[in-house]
């Protein structure tokens, strides 16, 4: 049962988020987004990045979109209405899947500094964790699409500036790790937190078997450990294609 609030504590309004109510565990697997306006968006991205793309590059530009198909349309969107664990999945789609895929795409001749697109990238991703900043965004939908927008945007930066490295292997390495550190303290402090922090999801996670505060300790597990394995994998793939680019440069 949802808990009444303490005395003098803060009483937070909140209002049907962009992707619906919660709902129902036996039903979720019916609720796809199917908003025109956003399935009109996605088709013409689609196009565009298909127009500008080469040809070898035109299955990192669909892996892309069909990340963002996950996110925004499937039954993934309800579901991030009813658990935050659910929002977490989400939000590592985003920056750490459908982002790198993005900025891969087109030429990387000039390097990009990795100070700022780190550092503004972090910053947006702890900001929209932050409960109120984050409850504002569900309860309207430009500020819903301003986060996932900004999210995805920073990544994307932090990315082409990670790929675009001269020195490849230490500059990525480094950045990658602190991409990783950053992250998992943030999940850390989610996983750690006394009592859960986000209104939307206080009476929602009981449908699903689990409570509000275990279903933000799942989140912030999911951001601490799985959401590292993209991060490892784009660094294993870095280091091969340095690796094999120095041998291929050895004298014979």
């Amino acid at each position: 049962m949802v808990r009444s609030p303490r005395p003098g504590e803060e009483i937070i309004a909140i209002d049907i988020p962009y992707c619906g109510l919660a709902p129902d565990p036996a039903e979720l697997l019916s609720h796809w987004n199917l908003d025109p306006w956003l399935l009109t968006a996605l088709a013409l991205g689609g196009c565009a990045i298909a127009a500008v793309t080469r040809n070898s590059q035109r299955r990192l530009a669909a892996a892309g979109m069909t990340i963002l198909v996950i996110a925004f349309v499937s039954p993934l969107c309800a579901l991030s209405s009813a658990l935050f664990s659910a929002r977490a999945v989400h939000h590592i789609l985003l920056v750490a899947c459908a982002a790198p895929l993005f900025a891969m795409l087109g030429g990387r001749d000039r390097e990009i500094g990795i100070g700022l697109p780190f550092a503004v990238s972090t910053s947006t991703l702890w900001l929209w964790h932050v409960p109120s900043f984050y409850t504002a965004a569900l309860n309207h939908d430009a500020l819903y699409w301003i986060m996932q927008s900004s999210l995805l945007g920073s990544a994307i930066w932090f990315w082409r500036a990670v790929f675009s490295a001269r020195s490849a292997l230490p500059a990525a390495a480094v950045s990658i790790a602190a991409a990783v550190g950053q992250m998992g303290l943030l999940g850390a402090l989610l996983t750690f937190a006394p009592r859960a922090l986000y209104p939307h999801h206080m009476a929602a996670p009981f449908a699903y078997g689990i409570d509000p505060l275990r279903d933000q300790q799942l989140a912030g597990l999911i951001m601490w450990v799985p959401a590292m394995l993209p991060y490892a994998l784009i660094a294993g793939l870095i280091a091969r294609s340095t690796w094999s680019a120095g041998w291929t440069r050895r004298p014979a």
